[in-house]
C-alpha cells in the first residue's frame, strides 16, 4: 500500500493558518521557549559572521542584516525558523545575517512583508544591506574577545 505524502505547506500558508486559528487575539508574552531561541556562544556567532565575509563575493549577492521587533511569540518563532531555513545566521535573538542573491533577498522581503500585513500589530522588521567594509569596522562591546583572531587580521613582525 503506497503512502501518500502530503505536500509541504509554504511559510505563508502556515502563517495564514495561524491567523485563521485566532492568533491575532493571543496576548504577547515576555518569555520565549524552544531550540529556535537558543544562541550559540558569542565567539561562535562572531566567527560565523566573519566566515561570511571570507567567502568570495559573487556578483548579485547582498550581505544583509535582518532585524525584528515582534510581540507575539508564535509569529516571532515562525519568522525565526523561516529565516534560519533560508540560510540566515542568528547573531542575536532578533538579529540575523545572511549573504543572499538579489532574487532570494527580494523573496524574503516579499514574504516577510506579506506576513507583517496579515496581522494588526505594531511589529517592525528591518532588512539592511551592509558592505564588507562596514562589517569589518564593527565593534563589539560587552565581551572580552580577540577580534583579530576571529577576523584573521593578525599581523606578525619579525625583528
Amino acid at each position: 500500500m503506497a503512502v501518500k505524502k502530503t505536500p509541504e505547506k509554504s511559510f505563508i500558508e502556515a502563517m495564514l493558518r495561524l491567523k485563521r486559528a485566532g492568533l491575532t487575539n493571543v496576548p504577547a508574552t515576555d518569555t520565549m521557549h524552544g531550540p529556535v531561541d537558543e544562541l550559540a556562544p558569542l565567539d561562535e556567532r562572531i566567527g560565523s559572521v566573519f566566515r561570511i565575509f571570507r567567502q568570495s563575493q559573487k556578483p548579485g549577492h547582498m550581505i544583509s542584516f535582518v532585524m525584528y521587533d515582534i510581540e507575539n511569540n508564535k509569529i516571532r518563532t515562525n519568522i525565526a525558523k523561516f529565516l534560519i531555513r533560508k540560510g540566515c545566521i542568528r547573531v542575536q535573538k532578533s538579529i540575523f545575517l545572511a549573504n543572499f542573491e538579489r532574487k532570494k533577498w527580494d523573496e524574503i522581503h516579499r514574504t516577510l512583508k506579506e506576513v507583517q500585513e496579515m496581522y494588526k500589530n505594531y511589529d517592525s522588521i528591518f532588512i539592511v544591506p551592509v558592505s564588507t567594509d562596514e562589517i569589518r569596522a564593527m565593534k563589539i562591546i560587552g565581551q572580552s574577545l580577540d577580534m583579530d583572531m576571529i577576523i584573521g587580521n593578525r599581523s606578525t613582525l619579525f625583528f
